[in-house]
């Protein structure tokens, strides 16, 4: 399942992306990842979930973040969600880039049962259709 909270810069997007892991963890039946590109809300979290940087493995692009991601689940079969904060910054793709990405992830999802929540700074509206579909939360 890939869930996104869409909206604009500065529109509250990690503090409910923040939340929402800080919830999920009290009745998560595996283990939480949250990635950033920063160590900025390290204490924000609850420290049942484990903060990654990003910025720190030298990933660029959509393919190297694909492989990332699978690195992440191949080495922990009990990972049940992964929050992913400025999810285009993270990536390195673009918002014309994000339906084919988001339908690769989708697969990963599938196949390995784990969860995607996103934060992803954009205009609901100005989005593709297929991803309109993935929204959440719409800011």
């Amino acid at each position: 399942m890939i869930q996104i909270i869409a909206g604009e810069k500065g529109k509250g997007k990690t503090k409910i992306l923040i939340d929402k892991a800080n919830a999920d963890v009290l009745t998560a039946k595996g283990s939480i990842v949250y990635l950033d590109k920063s160590n900025k809300h390290m204490y924000e979290l609850s420290n049942k979930i484990r903060l990654i940087n990003v910025k720190d493995y030298f990933v660029e692009g959509d393919r190297e973040f694909l492989g990332f991601i699978s690195g992440l689940i191949s080495q922990d079969h009990d990972l049940s969600s992964v929050y992913l904060d400025g999810f285009l910054n993270i990536t390195g793709i673009t918002a014309e880039e994000l339906p084919e990405f988001l339908k690769k992830l989708d697969q990963i999802s599938g196949a390995f049962e784990v969860d995607f929540i996103i934060s992803l700074s954009a205009a609901p509206a100005s989005l593709p259709e297929s991803v309109k579909s993935y929204i959440s939360v719409a800011l």
